[in-house]
């Protein structure tokens, strides 16, 4: 019996995400919540999944930071 060219077709496996890149990933995004005005002092005190939802909105978050900033 023939085996045929679809059953010879095998599903790659995906590559999995690297700690270095990970790393940086997350440097970068504190890196853009400091330039949106948020303190360091308070990123530096986040964990990665709230500075994740605060870059989901980046016009609030710049808002907020900067009124709050002027006062």
């Amino acid at each position: 019996m023939r085996t045929r060219r679809k059953y010879l077709k095998t599903h790659l496996t995906r590559p999995r995400k690297a700690a270095g890149a990970k790393r940086r990933r997350q440097l970068e995004q504190r890196r853009r919540l400091i330039g949106l005005g948020v303190p360091e002092e308070q990123v530096e005190k986040m964990n990665p999944k709230e500075v994740r939802d605060l870059l989901k909105y980046p016009k609030k978050v710049e808002q907020e930071y900067s009124s709050s900033s002027g006062e």
